[in-house]
């Protein structure tokens, strides 16, 4: 896999995980929990899709081979970085409203 087909691996999967992350809180919002932590689930794989790509990339510079450091790669570690987070809290946010809801 090349710098940038690794790069665009992150930023799709974390683009995609960060949508979903938000759609959970959405659907937690509207009382629908279990479909709140699907959709949760479903983020956890397009991360996972995302950590995929920068792992080949972690294990070419153990290796030895130099990896360019380009803007966009900063951009796709950004954006990862955003969708970790935003998973996170949105992990928070299903179990609160699964409290509130007396879960």
């Amino acid at each position: 896999m090349n710098l940038e087909q690794a790069v665009m691996q992150i930023i799709v999967g974390a683009g995609n995980a960060r949508s979903l992350a938000m759609e959970a809180i959405d659907i937690a919002q509207s009382g629908e929990i279990q479909e709140a932590k699907a959709k949760l689930e479903e983020a956890n794989e397009k991360l996972n899709e995302a950590h995929n790509g920068q792992t080949a990339l972690l294990t070419k510079e153990a290796s030895g081979e130099r990896v360019e450091v380009t803007l966009l790669l900063i951009h796709g570690q950004d954006h990862l970085m955003n969708a970790m987070t935003v998973r996170d809290l949105a992990d928070k946010f299903v179990g609160l409203y699964d409290k509130m809801r007396g879960n």
